[in-house]
């Protein structure tokens, strides 16, 4: 997992409440188990007029002009702003993997599903929590300036608007200290490699007997 750094990206807004996994990433791709290669198919059934089936080549796929990822002025986004209870629905954990492979760094919103919430930290997405209030005004401050941007500084758990004013927030201090690692849970068990070998090592002395169908 990559390390999260400071950054400055655009942000597209999304303004509805209760976007789901199945929006985020329809269950028709989750054939695979690799991170990579979701990214064509995030908001599958939103972004374009055909319906998406796996292998189809999406660069030959009709957009729908009238989403928001479509949008000229949003290409290249890395902060997505939405409603509340975003990630709801299943708990698979492809929806991460496909905004992460789109491009976006952090998802802004007043609250989320708690498995997909999860999911994001350990997949190296920010998930920030904001009032409603403040995120209506993200929203309605990214539609009325074209190619707004906010630079998020999680080591200062800081979000600095265009203007300069800061947004505060809360995150875990070990999630933030795996994020600013790029440590997912193999990352972190690896931190451990030696010790880890040790132990095996002493256990084979111990019990050689426990070990024996393994080294034939």
């Amino acid at each position: 997992m990559r390390k999260f750094e400071t950054f400055s990206g655009i942000a597209v807004p999304m303004e509805r409440a209760n976007i789901d996994t199945d929006m985020i990433i329809p269950k028709q791709f989750l054939k695979s188990i690799k991170r990579s290669g979701f990214g064509p198919n995030l908001f599958d059934e939103q972004r374009y007029l055909d319906e998406g089936q796996p292998g189809m080549d999406c660069s030959q796929r009709p957009l729908n002009p009238d989403f928001v990822l479509n949008q000229q002025r949003y290409q290249g986004a890395q902060v997505l702003v939405a409603g509340e209870n975003f990630g709801c629905g299943s708990s698979r954990e492809h929806a991460p993997w496909a905004l992460d492979d789109y491009g976006f760094k952090v998802i802004i919103a007043p609250s989320f599903a708690d498995i997909f919430f999860n999911n994001c930290f350990k997949n190296g997405l920010l998930p920030v929590v904001q009032p409603v209030e403040v995120v209506r005004q993200l929203i309605s401050d990214i539609k009325n300036n074209e190619g707004y941007q906010l630079k998020v500084d999680l080591q200062q758990q800081r979000i600095i608007k265009s203007d300069g004013s800061e947004l505060a927030f809360d995150v875990d201090e070990f999630r933030k200290y795996c994020l600013l690692n790029g440590l997912d849970d193999i990352g972190l068990t690896l931190q451990d490699a030696d010790s880890i070998k040790h132990y095996e090592s002493k256990m084979k002395s111990i019990t050689p007997w426990l070990f024996a169908d393994a080294e034939q």
